[in-house]
């Protein structure tokens, strides 16, 4: 169930039986010749948005943007800042918790914004153990009733070894086959059939834009996405999808 689709009375008689929702998180940056700009967002909401059909839960808006300063100097990327991604994540949790969810479920399709995200659930728990102390008379530790999570969509124990077996070290770091073939099984029409040039080794953290640039000059890190098929995307959500719908509903149903 798509939130935006949801009309207000709606979203409050779901609120008297489930207090779950699921938020798709993603990045709008370059994913080397052959991959889309939009492909954190677009892996993220596909995965999450599917999510929210298998378990009955709202989903909200994807946020498509996120922390991709280092994919600046490729034409098309777009990033925020740290601090402007630890208050648009603050605020979307907060604006949440005020109609009464309780349990709210990041499904993440890039990796850049995980210490951010982790800072605004920080800032967000010291804030509501705050406003706890103040009718509590003087504890500030968070309610309990407030839990917050995020998930890589790639990081599960099983999709793990799909993608190792399927694409070994040829997975990558960036523009990996793994995210190509879910954007491809979820939008054939969008397929690219670009030549390749061969792998650019990883030898050195990178340094800035410029730098990320100068090391991989085609936006691939250690990726071989001429590997990436819509049948291995298919076979990569569905497992993703599995394991993520064990892990949350075992999340709403934590005390």
């Amino acid at each position: 169930m798509l939130l935006q689709h949801a009309t207000w009375p709606e979203v409050e008689t779901y609120l008297e039986s489930n207090k779950g929702i699921i938020v798709p998180i993603g990045s709008t940056e370059q994913h080397g010749p052959s991959g889309l700009i939009g492909t954190d967002a677009l892996t993220a909401e596909v995965i999450g948005q599917r999510l929210g059909e298998a378990t009955g839960a709202f989903v909200a808006p994807t946020l498509n943007y996120g922390m991709a300063q280092h994919h600046m100097a490729f034409t098309g990327t777009i990033t925020l800042q740290p601090s402007t991604m630890i208050a648009v994540t603050r605020d979307i949790v907060m604006s949440l918790v005020r109609h009464g969810f309780e349990r709210i479920f990041f499904v993440n399709g890039h990796g850049g914004n995980v210490n951010s995200v982790k800072a605004a659930f920080s800032e967000v728990q010291s804030e509501l153990g705050e406003a706890k102390g103040l009718r509590d008379g003087g504890s500030n530790h968070p309610p309990d009733d407030v839990r917050l999570e995020l998930h890589n969509w790639w990081m599960g124990e099983k999709t793990t070894a799909l993608r190792k077996s399927l694409y070994g070290d040829r997975e990558g770091y960036h523009a990996t086959p793994s995210e190509v073939a879910v954007t491809w099984f979820s939008f054939p029409e969008q397929k690219r059939d670009v030549a390749l040039k061969p792998l650019e080794k990883v030898t050195r953290a990178y340094q800035g834009p410029e730098d990320f640039r100068k090391l991989f000059p085609d936006g691939r890190m250690g990726s071989d996405p001429s590997l990436a098929t819509a049948e291995d995307g298919g076979r990569l959500v569905l497992l993703a999808l599995e394991e993520l719908a064990e892990r949350y509903r075992q999340f709403l149903g934590e005390d």
